[in-house]
């Protein structure tokens, strides 16, 4: 279902598509910022996270109304078709999902001797399985469909093997998303269903939790490239060109979002 060159032209990329973004409640998330760039570009947006009360106040931040909040577990496989059956239901979709953003995540910061059992299932539960079962999930309406984008937001801790945050089995979990993109791309090109994964660089929202001031983090971005961190509104450009016409034959890739933070 391609946009008219019209319709680019001015601005409105996703008109009437139907986009579900996971793990996007957060007031100060790239989720929630790229479900606003979203909405200005004409999609109906479906705003899924673990917190009931935190992802129905994001939907109605929206502007226009065209939002619904949905309470979802990731790592739990019923939960994610619950949900995406809620998206397919919804009068605004038209029984339709053109596409998926997910941006869950958990860190931990711990050297690898403090990762413990516990640490690691939880973070790979959120970080790895959760990406498994909302891909699973959403498969089967864009196969039917015959379209469809997928996009998973991994990080630049999977490729240099650490950051600022992550702890090792961090890095693996979020290594493990660039694989399993790779490998959708392959079995549901056919289908017309594109897949890929973002890598953020260090970027001003409160993931870590970790109390730092945005100053502070600019302050360990002065030796990159562009010698700052990003912030959310250029992670949501980079997710609307990968969901947008824009990148029709972009599949399978990697599209690195750091100011030069890495470069390989």
């Amino acid at each position: 279902m391609a946009v008219p060159l019209s319709l680019v032209l001015t601005g409105r990329l996703l008109e009437g598509r139907t986009i579900v973004l996971c793990g996007a409640a957060r007031e100060k998330g790239m989720g929630l910022t790229t479900a606003k760039l979203f909405a200005e570009h004409g999609a109906n947006v479906a705003i899924l996270d673990v917190d009931k009360e935190e992802v129905q106040q994001a939907a109605a931040s929206i502007p226009g109304g065209n939002a619904t909040g949905i309470q979802i577990d990731i790592r739990d496989s019923k939960s994610c078709r619950d949900a995406i059956s809620q998206v397919l239901q919804w009068e605004q979709s038209n029984g339709r999902i053109d596409a998926l953003v997910n941006f869950s995540g958990i860190t931990q910061k711990r050297t690898v001797m403090e990762i413990t059992e516990d640490d690691y299932e939880l973070v790979a539960a959120i970080n790895l399985k959760g990406v498994v079962n909302l891909s699973q999930a959403v498969i089967p309406a864009m196969r039917a469909q015959k379209n469809g984008s997928i996009l998973h937001i991994s990080s630049m801790s999977a490729q240099q093997g650490g950051g600022i945050y992550g702890g090792a089995h961090y890095c693996a979990t979020k290594a493990g998303v660039l694989g399993f993109v790779r490998a959708l791309a392959k079995e549901l090109g056919a289908d017309n269903i594109r897949a890929n994964a973002i890598t953020p660089g260090l970027t001003l929202t409160d993931f870590s939790r970790s109390g730092r001031s945005d100053e502070e983090k600019h302050a360990s971005a002065k030796g990159w490239p562009m010698a700052r961190a990003a912030s959310t509104q250029e992670m949501a450009g980079a997710c609307l060109f990968l969901v947008s016409d824009l990148s029709t034959y972009v599949t399978g890739t990697t599209l690195d979002v750091n100011g030069g933070a890495y470069m390989h």
